[in-house]
């Protein structure tokens, strides 16, 4: 801290992909700026360090995508896994903005691959980034520092100061010991409120205690419950978040997408009853696993469980953890801790109402159950050859919707009006496009674009 200046021009609240995208920005348009990440430097990041991909529009094959994805059928995507709750305006904005991020992002460090195959297989759509997503956040982060971004770690913000219609400093504590952090503008890019189970639990209720937080442990909403105390216009419902079933067996925190399992389309999934309770192959699977999670958690105990025979095990991206393996369908039930007689009916149930078809794991196959009171629509094959596998599922939250509403400008407002020297990006912000669902690599479009814009916007006020 000795060769700060005594004031920035921009201070940027978080340390993942849409402060980083906002402080690269505004370092390039001559910013002197500061990054406060709340993480220690080996786990910086936030969630986007558990990231694979980011969903581009583009208008012809662009590498590493193929074919074209253009805007009114990404908005179409959108729309279905919201069910039209979105801000259209800042949806249209940030997938026309998608095109350009792509070249931006490789000028800035991060490279890309080919798709991944199985039920990842998104070569039309998602641009995957090779070495995930740590090795995005750590290009960036060598791109920030030679462009002269000053970075403090452990940089906990405890409070915004807001004097009327703008932001005077922030009270933080860095390393432990308290600093007063000066700048001309802000911008707030410190994600939801998923790693506090305290604030989950108000709003879901005592369930919220059973999930599990896939995502960073750092991100507690600190900084957005400062915000909404001071009357910053928020945006989205508490409840609402992107929640996907993860293996039971992943860690309280920080899990991350190795801990996501892939193996629904081709399972049933049951409660600890033994029964089924949706349908399995309603979509291809970046269109529905993110509401897995919300499934799971309106189930007993907040837990299901997938079963699988043998001639679907290696239709899905590996496990990180290996699956429990029996001969038959009741030593799989009584490993699982079921009762081996109510899953067997269910298996029985379900094997007698598939039909014959041609089955396509890689899309919609119209392979469906008949006569069941929940149908399974598409991949609906008997479980008929043993060896048998199943997972636990518990709900994962990845990122809390409930935010910051902004505006084109990624500018934050209050019922007065615009805090003028105040911009918002990434999971603090999304909320006013994701009022429900998610869409795969969609949050890291919002936080690029919105990065992007808001690093653009601070470094001109302060210009």
């Amino acid at each position: 801290m000795k060769d700060w200046p005594e004031t920035f021009d921009l201070a940027v609240v978080g340390g993942g992909n849409a402060a980083l995208c906002a402080a690269i920005t505004a370092a390039e348009a001559g910013a002197s700026v500061l990054i406060l990440e709340g993480a220690p430097q080996p786990y910086r990041g936030g969630n986007s360090r558990h990231t694979r991909n980011f969903r581009c529009m583009h208008k012809g094959p662009m590498f590493p995508l193929t074919d074209s994805y253009e805007e009114d059928e990404y908005l179409h995507d959108l729309m279905l896994v919201t069910k039209g709750k979105t801000d259209e305006g800042l949806a249209r904005l940030a997938i026309r903005s998608s095109e350009e991020c792509l070249p931006w992002m490789m000028a800035h460090g991060v490279r890309f691959q080919p798709s991944l195959s199985g039920t990842l297989s998104l070569s039309r759509t998602n641009a995957f980034f090779l070495g995930g997503g740590k090795a995005l956040v750590n290009a960036y982060y060598n791109t920030a520092e030679d462009l002269g971004v000053k970075v403090a770690y452990e940089a906990q913000v405890r409070h915004v100061h807001r004097e009327g219609d703008r932001i005077t400093h922030l009270e933080a504590e860095i390393a432990g010991q308290p600093v007063t952090v000066k700048a001309r503008a802000f911008v707030l890019a410190s994600g939801g409120f998923q790693a506090d189970i305290d604030w989950l639990a108000r709003a879901w209720g005592p369930a919220a205690r059973n999930f599990l937080i896939r995502g960073t442990p750092y991100n507690r909403g600190v900084v957005l419950r400062d915000m909404l105390d001071q009357g910053a216009e928020s945006v989205g419902d508490p409840t609402q978040c992107h929640a996907v079933a993860i293996d039971g067996r992943a860690p309280k925190y920080d899990g991350g997408i190795v801990t996501r399992l892939d193996c629904v389309p081709f399972s049933i999934v049951l409660n600890t009853n033994g029964e089924r309770f949706y349908n399995e192959g309603e979509d291809v699977w970046p269109k529905r696993y993110a509401i897995w999670g919300r499934l799971v958690a309106a189930q007993p105990d907040q837990v299901g469980f997938a079963l699988i025979d043998a001639k679907s095990i290696d239709l899905f991206m590996p496990s990180v953890f290996p699956p429990v393996k029996a001969d038959t369908i009741e030593e799989l039930a009584d490993k699982m801790g079921l009762d081996p007689q109510a899953v067997r009916a269910t298996v029985d149930g379900f094997n007698a109402a598939c039909r014959p078809g041609k089955f396509h794991p890689t899309e919609l196959d119209g392979l469906a159950t008949e006569g069941l009171e929940v149908p399974k629509t598409n991949w609906a094959r008997p479980l008929d050859t043993p060896p048998y596998y199943g997972y636990q599922l518990r709900p994962g939250v990845t990122f809390t919707y409930l935010g910051l509403k902004v505006d084109a400008r990624a500018q934050v407002h209050s019922a007065e009006g615009p805090i003028r020297n105040l911009w918002a990006a990434g999971e603090i912000m999304a909320g006013s496009i994701l009022g429900q669902g998610y869409l795969a690599g969609f949050g890291m479009t919002i936080g690029t674009v919105f990065g992007r814009i808001a690093g653009k916007e601070a470094a001109a006020h302060v210009a």
